[in-house]
């Protein structure tokens, strides 16, 4: 969930007006996957009207809305056939507008994974769909204590790579080992 209070503290880390930064954050909660749809509509005519003036879109979480939406098998092709179309709305928005999009995405356990012996039998949901529609792959996960782990495992121009950081009140911050 967004948190103003998390971007405050962000914005005193690095000197800057926590009012002026909230100011420039638009918020929105999609509350099916339908609407969700339409708030990228309303993202996209905002995004016209002030040409230039954004510069980043996150969707956290781009799959929850049509988990619930789309439960079971039987859902799966139409849900996923939704999911591509939401993805090409993003990547049409990403090239007219030039923004980057961040999306975020859930995992689930992978029953048939013990059966290869993966060593983490987690998997990202949303299949291929979104495996092919994202350029730049992370995967984040707890390390020891505070730390974090964050690796790149799909990227058309960075090797695989795994580095550390953590969270602390300022946002994120970079581990020594």
């Amino acid at each position: 969930t967004f948190r103003p209070e998390r971007i405050q503290a962000i914005a005193e880390r690095f000197d800057l007006d926590p009012s002026v930064v909230l100011d420039n954050i638009i918020f929105a909660r999609a509350y099916n996957s339908e609407h969700q749809m339409e708030l990228l509509l309303q993202v996209a005519a905002r995004f016209a009207e002030e040409p230039g003036t954004f510069k980043l879109l996150v969707v956290d979480s781009i799959i929850s809305m049509f988990r619930t939406d789309y439960s079971g098998r039987g859902e799966l092709s139409e849900r996923q056939q939704r999911l591509n179309a939401m993805m090409a709305r993003l990547s049409r928005i990403a090239e007219e507008f030039n923004v980057a999009v961040y999306i975020t995405n859930q995992i689930q356990a992978d029953p048939g994974a013990g059966l290869t012996f993966v060593p983490d039998p987690k998997k990202p949901v949303g299949g291929h769909v979104l495996a092919h529609a994202s350029t730049t792959r992370l995967s984040l996960r707890k390390g020891r204590g505070e730390q974090r782990i964050v690796k790149i495992y799909d990227s058309p121009d960075m090797p695989e790579a795994e580095s550390a950081y953590a969270l602390c009140d300022g946002g994120i911050i970079d581990c020594k080992d």
